[in-house]
């Protein structure tokens, strides 16, 4: 790999040098050589200036998968504006949030977002038309780029991510932050300008835009880009591509197809999964099938990538690998903060290197309460590293539950649930579930004479949680368990509804 390069360079160093490689292409037929994708992206780009944004404005994004999607994406990166990712899943409350707090110069929403009430506002459809589609048709190809004030810490993205207690946070990372990570995942999975990515995650998700797309710009790659994960068209797909990243629950999905064989994954190199643990019985399965072994990596909102299984070497089921080229992690003790040298050891993770965010958006002492004095981020998980420095994620220090590989925290759906009436107290934990990992799961108290059921309740919040949010079951109780200080014994919980779904 060459040197760290800003993300602007990776457009033009292909553009120039392989203008005809092709970057992005999608089902329908539409297709981005790496010259279209520099002309395209600058129009997008030119465009947005019209419309005032400069150099560390936000642009709040929420809109469908689209190849168009991806070129606004990268126009904000040419223009040095800060990308803010708003999951098209959020209830209308959730989206004032983000928007008022990020305070964008441009927010842009699908044509049919009831959203686009909240203020002035460009639009972009899933079939690529909208109000900033016909603007950029109408606007340079070059456009003033602000590459001489651009720097490794200037804000690139702002993504929200959701807090055990009060509101989101916005968690700021740098075009320093997104050109390492994506340089060092190009190096550590091998790609190559000879690969295809096939492009199944959201873009709202620090998964699907930097891991993957960062990924295949720093690489000079391609990738084929569809609306969403199904199954069957993954898998007639395969034969195509050479790289898929995943989640949990899209390996489950593909065991489920009696076409996923030898032969159909014949021509891949790698799949990656993340954002959630893969069973380790999963990770066999499919190995079985295929002869190909998941490798699984570790991130967050807040790093990026942190590490991953290795590329040539022994792929462990239930590990996520030693740290990746330039990040440090270690393991302290919860109760006396020191650093635990042993290996095999449980105690709360920390990370360091030039993948760790810049901090909370407009949150300073947030911020400071996140990374210790000397600099490193607490990231409010449970681990251990073992005798080889393969890092093992044993738990959540608070509670957070990973569904589908979208985290979703108890305190968030508690407090929507404790507000419907006839409720007295609820507790949301997560227990195994067969498909997405975690189900998120509700034990709820009722006010004494309450006569609640369990779809009458979830259809009280049903339109104020993200459809991933929505407990999958609600349990009927007639007390939470307790210890002597009065806490919820979520771990009582979990073990009680352990296999409600059918998986433990």
């Amino acid at each position: 790999m060459p040197g760290l390069m800003d993300p602007s360079d990776w457009i033009e160093r292909t553009a120039q040098d392989h203008p005809d490689r092709t970057f992005l292409r999608a089902p329908n037929g539409v297709r981005y050589t790496y010259s279209q994708l520099r002309d395209e992206s600058g129009r997008f780009a030119s465009a947005l200036q019209k419309q005032g944004v400069n150099l560390g404005d936000r642009v709040a994004v929420r809109v469908e998968k689209s190849p168009e999607a991806v070129l606004l994406y990268i126009a904000c990166l040419r223009l040095g504006a800060a990308f803010v990712p708003i999951n098209v899943a959020y209830a209308a409350n959730e989206v004032e949030y983000f928007i008022n707090d990020s305070q964008p110069r441009v927010i842009v929403v699908d044509p049919a977002d009831k959203a686009a009430g909240l203020r002035p506002v460009l639009t972009l459809g899933a079939d690529g038309q909208g109000s900033l589609v016909d603007l950029a048709r109408s606007s340079p190809a070059a456009f003033v780029a602000p590459s001489r004030d651009l720097a490794a810490n200037s804000l690139a993205a702002i993504v929200y991510t959701s807090g055990t207690t009060g509101r989101s946070k916005g968690a700021m990372l740098t075009r320093g932050n997104l050109a390492s990570n994506a340089t060092v995942l190009a190096e550590s999975w091998r790609f190559t300008p000879a690969d295809v990515l096939l492009h199944v995650l959201p873009l709202f998700h620090v998964h699907g835009l930097f891991a993957a797309i960062n990924t295949v710009l720093a690489s000079g790659s391609s990738m084929v880009l569809l609306p969403r994960f199904e199954a069957r068209q993954v898998l007639q797909m395969l034969p195509e591509v050479t790289v898929l990243m995943g989640v949990p629950t899209h390996y489950t999905r593909l065991l489920q197809e009696p076409g996923l064989d030898r032969e159909v994954t014949r021509g891949m190199r790698l799949f990656v999964s993340g954002s959630a643990p893969l069973l380790a019985e999963t990770h066999r399965q499919f190995s079985r099938r295929t002869g190909h072994q998941v490798l699984e990596r570790y991130g967050m909102t807040e790093t990026l990538m942190n590490t991953s299984n290795p590329y040539d070497g022994e792929r462990v089921p239930g590990s996520v690998g030693p740290p990746l080229r330039g990040v440090a992690v270690r393991i302290v003790n919860p109760e006396t903060g020191s650093v635990e040298s042993t290996a095999e050891v449980t105690g709360t993770l920390e990370i360091k290197g030039p993948n760790v965010f810049a901090g909370y958006w407009q949150d300073e002492a947030k911020t400071r309460g996140e990374f210790t004095a000397d600099g490193w981020f607490k990231t409010g998980d449970l681990g251990r590293i073992d005798r080889n420095g393969y890092l093992y994620i044993v738990g959540r220090v608070k509670d957070l539950v990973i569904s589908g590989g979208y985290n979703v925290y108890p305190k968030e759906v508690e407090t929507e649930l404790d507000a419907v009436a006839g409720v007295l107290e609820s507790a949301v934990f997560g227990v195994p579930h067969p498909d997405f990992g975690e189900g998120v799961t509700a034990a709820v108290v009722l006010e004494p004479d309450a006569r609640l059921s369990e779809s009458e309740i979830l259809d009280s919040v049903r339109a104020r949680l993200a459809r991933y949010k929505l407990p999958k079951r609600i349990v009927l109780v007639d007390a939470l368990p307790r210890n002597t200080m009065g806490k919820v014994q979520k771990n009582v919980l979990r073990s009680a509804y352990a296999g409600l779904y059918g998986s433990h």
